[in-house]
């Protein structure tokens, strides 16, 4: 029975540590919007900000403390100081009872204690006992006015929380961009892992064709060998593709800080994203973290403005005190209520100083905002540009795939008729592999400037629309490689 248990909780914990399998791509964006640990810990980021900016407005409702206090001294100062705290300061206090006595004295012709009524400090006032004294006391200050800096400090804080919203929908833009390029990097290599099959397959033919022909005597021993050291080298590719698709694979489960086992393929070619110079500033974060920190400069030459402007601050406090904690509250309580204005004449020419620096500074960023947009639309154009380039090498590497697959089929055509030598054979079969070698890696050019593209432009459609999810079926997959020009 027990057996029995283990074996239904491994059953029901397989799918909790199985890999992810037939993954599209809309789910597989999904899946990191959500469990990407950059994107964790720029949201953690997100809400540091947003308590920032929430901390920042909370001084606008200023500051209420409640302070309880309890001490003990014997120093004349404090011992007088928390009777008249208390309410329980008397003349004897003062030495009143002394002064008295002294007087008595003076009148009876004592001249000494005539001396001593004026001149002798009494002990009773320098020399207390201690005391205990316990004060409560609750506080409140209200900035009234401060020439509008707390209020640009509340702004600036909040614009802070949406530059760091930025930031986070940059990088989330970044990884979107690193999983598409995973998924068409690994379509890629499977559809090289299967024209590399082709190529192999044909190898293998061509080695039992060599074979029949050197039993004839129309094929020598080098013949053999030269096919087995060119088999030898394409079986050498076809593994190095399968550890990089594998290494591909393991980026993607990076990425999505989950195991990933298996894609679906898609299309080898990613559509040009359509976009004009006014949706680009629109929509660009680059430029839109750079007017936003536009505005922040000139809430900062705000700030700088307000020194020279009074502030204002209102005061208001309530206690009572008492050697015995909380003792007759209400009978000893006290308020004190007030209000401070302060206004810095002169400090050197430091403010100003600083104002200027403020809108130097804001000078330059307007600056670095237009810089941003001649760049970024100049970066877009040459993406552009490369993705068109792109598009001529792939359309001319295939109608050379093309032509390669058919001299090559000539070539060993004409080896079986003894005309050529099978050199000439394997010649024509490595121009073959060269040539796929370039239009994979040209398509793969295209569909990293496109992604950079569609980062560029903050654009991230969703895949459906882009029909980029499309599965390969066995026969496309026969299709194409059997046709190297759709590849």
């Amino acid at each position: 029975m027990f057996i029995r248990k283990i074996f239904l909780l491994l059953v029901i914990s397989l799918p909790v540590f199985a890999g992810v399998k037939n993954l599209t791509l809309n789910r597989a964006i999904n899946i990191l919007k959500k469990d990407n640990l950059e994107l964790k810990v720029a949201r953690f980021n997100e809400q540091m900000k947003a308590y920032e900016a929430k901390a920042a407005k909370g001084y606008n409702y200023g500051k209420l403390d409640l302070t309880v206090m309890g001490m003990r001294s014997n120093d004349a100062g404090n011992v007088f100081g928390f009777k008249l705290q208390s309410r329980e300061a008397d003349f004897g206090d003062f030495g009143a009872d002394e002064f008295m006595n002294n007087f008595g004295a003076c009148q009876g012709g004592d001249m000494q204690a005539c001396a001593d009524m004026y001149g002798k400090p009494p002990s009773s006032l320098n020399y207390p006992d201690a005391r205990n004294h316990f004060q409560t006391k609750v506080s409140y200050m209200l900035p009234l006015y401060t020439g509008g800096k707390l209020t640009e400090y509340g702004r600036i804080t909040q614009s802070l929380y949406r530059m760091s919203k930025f930031d986070t929908k940059k990088l989330l833009n970044e990884k979107i961009f690193q999983t598409k390029k995973a998924f068409y990097d690994i379509s890629l290599v499977d559809h090289y892992i299967s024209n590399l099959s082709k190529i192999i397959r044909n190898i293998n033919k061509l080695e039992s064709i060599v074979r029949s022909m050197k039993k004839e005597g129309y094929a020598q021993d080098i013949d053999l060998l030269e096919v087995q050291a060119r088999k030898a080298e394409a079986q050498s590719m076809y593994n190095q593709a399968k550890l990089n698709k594998d290494l591909a694979y393991q980026f993607l489960s990076f990425l999505l800080n989950r195991e990933v086992t298996s894609i679906k393929r898609m299309n080898d070619i990613a559509p040009m994203p359509k976009f004009s110079k006014r949706t680009l500033e629109a929509n660009n974060i680059d430029i839109q973290k750079a007017l936003l920190g536009l505005k922040i400069t000139k809430m900062a030459m705000k700030v700088e403005k307000a020194n020279f402007l009074p502030e204002v601050g209102a005061f208001a406090e309530y206690g009572s005190a008492d050697n015995v904690l909380w003792n007759d509250f209400l009978d000893k309580d006290a308020y004190t209520v007030g209000v401070q204005v302060k206004w810095n004449l002169y400090n050197g020419g430091i403010d100003a100083a600083n104002l200027e620096k403020a809108k130097v500074n804001y000078m330059m960023v307007n600056d670095q905002v237009k810089l941003a947009k001649k760049g970024i639309a100049l970066k877009a154009k040459k993406l552009k540009t490369e993705v068109l380039s792109a598009n001529s090498n792939i359309a001319n590497y295939k109608k050379q795939l093309r032509f390669a697959k058919r001299v090559y089929e000539n070539y060993k055509a004409r080896y079986k008729e003894g005309m050529v030598s099978i050199s000439d054979v394997l010649i024509k079969q490595s121009k073959e592999l060269e040539v796929l070698l370039k239009l994979l890696t040209a398509k793969n050019t295209r569909n990293t400037k496109i992604f950079e593209l569609e980062a560029l432009i903050n654009k991230q459609k969703s895949a459906s629309v882009y029909n980029i999810e499309r599965v390969v079926k066995p026969k496309d997959m026969n299709s194409t490689t059997t046709k190297g020009e759709r590849s």
